[in-house]
């Protein structure tokens, strides 16, 4: 159930009953042969996903993150770190100020962690919300699917080449992963290195590996959606 398909009229019923709110980050960033935004479409699936087992309220996504790194590939469109911590903070804020105690975010980029680290100093100012965050693509069990079937997981490998994120045809061969010459680097270097933008390996899995994954995800946010522990 999204935000998008009500009106405020429904959003004040639905907090009558459940105060909780996903609420997904990602990227509009290059990923070689997949979509621009793929690390919105990932989080967002297994929102949609996880929203129908349950009926939590899944947020309109926040389309752009933090990829400065990215910005010689067309199509990339970054957010200052400054400016994406602002909004996410407003974004919080905003929810809880009609209601929503219990908000999952679940993230689809790496680049926006300044993010999560500062919704810490945001929980402390509010003490009666409860906010969880979850990057699929580092959890255990994701971890877990990749080493059963000897693959390693990258940027814009198979690791997010499913079905709904390629929107043009994969290369068979594996690619050799770059040498980086360093950990941080202008766009005009990460261009150059990176070449068609994956980091290496192999760029598709079988349907079957995916959804394996996709299921282990989801999985993780069923269970962070029940919100159990302290606080």
């Amino acid at each position: 159930m999204r935000i998008e398909d009500l009106n405020w009229m429904d959003v004040e019923k639905y907090l009558e009953q459940d105060d909780r709110l996903i609420l997904v980050l990602g990227a509009c960033e290059q990923h070689a042969h997949l979509s621009l935004l793929t690390d919105i479409k990932i989080p967002l699936a297994l929102a949609d996903a996880a929203s129908q087992q349950t009926g939590v309220l899944v947020a309109p996504p926040l389309n752009f993150g933090v990829s400065p790194y990215f910005l010689k590939y067309p199509g990339t469109m970054s957010l200052r770190v400054s400016t994406f911590i602002a909004a996410v903070e407003d974004l919080v804020r905003s929810a809880h100020g009609q209601g929503f105690r219990r908000i999952l975010v679940l993230n689809g980029h790496g680049g926006n962690s300044p993010a999560r680290n500062h919704l810490h100093e945001v929980n402390n100012s509010l003490p009666d919300l409860k906010l969880n965050w979850y990057d699929w693509w580092t959890s255990h069990s994701t971890e877990a699917v990749a080493v059963k079937h000897g693959l390693k997981p990258s940027h814009a490998n198979w690791l997010e080449a499913f079905p709904f994120t390629i929107v043009g045809d994969l290369p068979e061969e594996d690619k050799v992963p770059p040498s980086v010459p360093r950990a941080v680097m202008d766009a005009s270097t990460a261009r150059q290195v990176y070449g068609d933008g994956s980091f290496g390996g192999k760029y598709r899995a079988s349907d079957e590996v995916m959804h394996e994954l996709f299921n282990a995800a989801l999985e993780d946010v069923l269970r962070l959606l029940k919100f159990e522990g302290g606080g």
